[in-house]
């Protein structure tokens, strides 16, 4: 069998122009990285006279660690619109190097629903994620500069809640003491680093519509606080011009394809348990202005990237999905069902059928709390036998669940045909979109709203520390925000052993903190890090590149 990185090296790229203009983009927007990528003025968003296409959006149930191909799922979709004649256009995630060297190995799709080139992809591609490290760092640098040259803006160095970042699993920089070695180094103080990945800088490029919207926000950055409790912005420091010069290029999205040849957007990856888990709003539009049907993912389980994708990246962008793919596997269900991690890969009927309150949940949320038209696509793995798959289609069936196979992974395009064609028909009905909470809502109110709602919980703990800062940010200004909650991506609670489709749970929030340049209070929950480590034994040692450059074990 092949591995992913063989098949991905085993086709031939079109040229870059040639994709641009299958999704109707003017040469005169396209900036070329090569001959197999590019980068997309911003101009077209506003020059083009064309008709928003539908909005599709990809997500899944509960996933196991290993990931449930969601992005599998998402090119080979669009590929399967492709071949039934559509004119579709995708928009992914940019993988972060973190999990590529930890323990996924690459993301930009598997077997035969793949983007590429996946080796530029999956690593530096065209730079965006440098960039984001960058501002952010310059940010980190000129705040702790302002306190070393006099400190005018009264910052209290013991508040300051701005880290630095860095796009690699690395454990060893969550708690760090610097500024040490006398005077001439700085002011010592206790500091750390989050992966890229979850800098607020992230979020902000992926929810930015333009330069001036981008620098605005980032203007709006709160780095920390005073010694009367006041906050100070990246705009007290005077850091958003340059900030938004170091992105410049980075907000422009980035044009790729998929094996067969389909035009995909590859923008920004906030991850979806710390951050709201989407590619950028600006891919997004380009894509429903360059496809009849624009295929989206967001990251995770429903209860958190879709969650967050339609909460917070549909209210901020004013879109509105036409239709929503739920991706369930037998490993995932197996799991929920009970059966440990190495037990997936044997045929247990009874774990399935255990297992299946957990998809049940994901498709009531969509339905009856955001009311929409769905379908669940089972993505078929090679160890899965066909006893399970039909197990689970005829017990979806039985409880009235739209249910098709996907067999994308195995033969692309051609596996995701019916897929494709259950999706044409949801696009055509109408919906009710709604979403979870309303914007007038105090700020405890929309946090139990997402938890009883979409979690299937009692209700919300708030810690002392937890309530002290709801009231500290109500007072600031911030209670019209959305909230972006932060908690374990392997359960419905805050509590990651609690598998399936748990109840009578309460969720506990430790701290809530606002991240004012993307607009939504952040809420912790559980023991979530900002900066993963990296596993026993890491993906990375079975990297490698040969005397003519040609990179394997890429996954």
């Amino acid at each position: 069998m092949k591995s992913d990185i063989e098949i991905a090296q085993s086709v031939a790229p079109e040229n870059i122009m040639t994709i641009a203009k299958r999704a109707g983009i003017d040469e005169k927007y396209v900036e070329q990285y090569g001959n197999d990528k590019a980068k997309i003025d911003l101009s077209l968003l506003g020059e083009s006279k064309n008709e928003n296409g539908k909005l599709v959006l990809v997500t899944a149930i509960t996933p196991t660690p290993a990931g449930e191909g969601k992005t599998t799922t998402t090119i080979g979709l669009a590929d399967g619109l492709k071949k039934i004649g559509k004119n579709v256009v995708a928009a992914l995630r940019e993988p972060s190097l973190g999990p590529v060297f930890g323990i996924k190995g690459g993301a930009a799709g598997g077997g035969y629903a793949q983007v590429i080139p996946m080796e530029d992809i999956n690593l530096h591609f065209t730079g965006d994620f440098h960039a984001i490290g960058a501002a952010n760092n310059l940010l980190a640098a000129m705040l702790d500069n302002h306190i070393y040259q006099g400190n005018s803006l009264n910052i209290d160095p013991r508040r300051i809640t701005w880290k630095r970042c860095v796009d690699m699993n690395d454990r060893q920089l969550r708690f760090i003491t610097d500024g040490l070695g006398g005077r001439v180094n700085g002011v010592p103080r206790e500091d750390g680093y989050d992966i890229t990945v979850a800098s607020e800088i992230m979020a902000v490029l992926c929810l930015s519509s333009s330069i001036t919207d981008l620098k605005e926000r980032l203007a709006r950055i709160i780095v920390g606080y005073t010694y009367d409790n006041e906050p100070v912005t990246a705009g007290d420091l005077k850091a958003q011009g340059a900030m938004c010069a170091l992105l410049k290029n980075a907000l422009k999205p980035n044009l790729v394809q998929t094996l067969e040849g389909t035009p995909a957007f590859v923008h920004g990856g906030p991850f979806a348990n710390i951050a709201h888990g989407c590619n950028s709003v600006i891919a997004t539009k380009m894509a429903l202005k360059c496809g009849d049907y624009a295929v989206t993912e967001a990251g995770f389980g429903a209860d958190l990237g879709a969650e967050k994708f339609l909460d917070i990246k549909c209210r901020f962008a004013n879109l509105k999905p036409d239709a929503v793919v739920l991706v369930a596997t037998v490993r995932a269900l197996k799991m929920h069902g009970g059966l440990a991690k190495t037990e997936l890969a044997d045929e247990n009927l009874d774990a399935l059928k255990k297992g299946i309150p957990n998809l049940l949940r994901h498709v009531s949320n969509i339905k009856n709390v955001y009311k929409l038209p769905l379908v669940v696509a089972v993505n078929r793995f090679p160890t899965d036998t066909d006893s399970e798959i039909n197990f689970i289609i005829d017990e979806c069936k039985k409880l009235g669940v739209n249910t098709v196979l996907s067999t994308v992974w195995a033969d692309g395009g051609n596996g995701g045909i019916e897929l494709a064609n259950e999706v044409v028909r949801l696009c055509e009905e109408k919906n009710d979109f709604t979403f979870c909470y309303e914007d007038d809502l105090p700020l405890a109110e929309k946090i139990e709203a997402v938890v009883k709602k979409v979690y299937g919980g009692n209700g919300v703990v708030f810690t002392k520390t937890a309530q002290k800062q709801l009231v500290r940010l109500e007072e600031l200004g911030f209670a019209k925000c959305p909230v972006c909650i932060a908690k374990t991506q392997y359960s419905f609670s805050d509590n990651p052993t609690l598998l399936g489709a748990p109840d009578g749970f309460e969720v506990t929030v430790r701290n809530v903190k606002i991240s004012a340049g993307a607009g939504f209070v952040v809420v912790l929950t559980g023991d979530i890090m900002t900066m993963p480590g990296l596993p026993k034994v890491p993906a990375a040692e079975k990297i490698d590149v040969d005397e003519n450059g040609k990179i394997s074990g890429l996954f």
